[in-house]
């Protein structure tokens, strides 16, 4: 989505990492120049390269763009996420699609199709921010079955939600019991900048129930575009915002959930309610990176930077995850389709 002004069992992970060893093997087609292990965003964050080969392209009549999530599949391939109801399947090595499903709600309406996990058993789970929703997708696209989501969650008036700001990011922690959604903004009621986490816990063959719920404090005027665990149960959270004649606002957080307040019981978060929010560290500022040769469209403080909100662990070596982002172009002239491979130390 555009951002507003100013604004898998460990097992699981380990065997979806390995078969994405090929995802960082080589280089994709029209790999952006300054390529290298060497270019460092922070301490913790290096930008090997990046590739725009897949901006303004078409696949089977389909668009290739308006990205907003990425997965490892299970044959090491990646599963991309279009908030146009599209997903995608493109080649590892080279970023090219192989295959496209056309995804609907129970009606047949499109989604705002926004989240994206790979389940253990090869389905997809899906978050569409409309309502919003999570339901479960067969490898063909069909749906099998729809997650519950608490009333406050729901867009306004069936709760306090707006409207374009809530499933942003999906993702499945180690051990795949345990599902996370974030919100992009804050509910009506809450604090500025103050973002909800949503869990489900697994349950057998009765599938995801509703578990814990977490708060966490965005940067001043950011929103949540994207949540995605770590090999050992932490959340790398991408913030992000834009500011028209200025451009983008990208910083990329590492998250502790596991000592936070359960604020799945409070109604309203208003920071001087006692609440333990989800600790984060500032992994890095994107606008940080060296920018590659890299060019924009319309004004950024780097020209590297977009409306970037997909990201996936894609594999690790040497201590360090590879982690892959993308942005979403919104099939706008101004914006990329760009696809950013970093090193990621925690």
């Amino acid at each position: 989505m555009r951002p507003r002004t100013v604004r898998t069992v460990l097992a699981s992970v380990t065997a979806g990492l390995a078969a994405a060893a090929c995802l960082t093997a080589a280089g994709p087609a029209q790999a952006g120049n300054g390529s290298g292990p060497g270019h460092a965003c922070s301490p913790s964050v290096g930008i090997e390269r990046f590739s725009d080969a897949l901006d303004k392209t078409t696949y089977q009549d389909t668009f290739v763009g308006n990205l907003s999530a990425l997965a490892v599949d299970r044959d090491g391939s990646l599963a991309a996420l279009s908030d146009r109801s599209a997903l995608f399947s493109l080649d590892g090595r080279t970023l090219q699609p192989r295959a496209v499903r056309p995804l609907a709600d129970e009606s047949g309406a499109a989604l705002d199709s926004e989240g994206l996990v790979v389940d253990r058993d090869g389905t997809y789970l899906v978050s569409s921010e409309t309502e919003p929703s999570i339901r479960r997708y067969s490898r063909d696209g069909r749906i099998l079955d729809r997650l519950p989501v608490p009333d406050a969650l729901r867009v306004a008036p069936a709760g306090r939600a707006a409207a374009n700001g809530t499933f942003e990011g999906l993702t499945l922690l180690p051990g795949g019991r345990t599902l996370i959604a974030a919100m992009e903004y804050a509910l009506s009621g809450d604090s500025a900048g103050t973002v909800r986490l949503q869990t489900w816990r697994r349950h057998g063959a009765d599938g995801f129930r509703l578990g814990a719920q977490y708060a966490y404090r965005t940067d001043p005027g950011l929103g949540v575009s994207e949540v995605t665990a770590t090999p050992d149960g932490r959340l790398l959270v991408l913030e992000r915002g834009f500011t028209a004649g200025a451009g983008n606002t990208v910083r990329l957080h590492l998250a502790e959930p596991r000592h936070a307040t359960d604020t799945s019981g409070i109604a309203h978060l208003t920071g001087q309610d006692g609440v333990r929010p989800v600790r984060k560290t500032l992994l890095a500022d994107l606008a940080d990176c060296p920018d590659l040769g890299a060019t924009a469209g319309q004004p950024q403080p780097n020209p590297l930077l977009d409306n970037i909100e997909a990201m996936t662990v894609t594999g690790r070596s040497d201590g360090r995850l590879h982690v892959l982002l993308a942005s979403d172009d919104n099939q706008n002239a101004a914006q990329t389709t760009r696809f950013y491979f970093l090193r990621v130390r925690l």
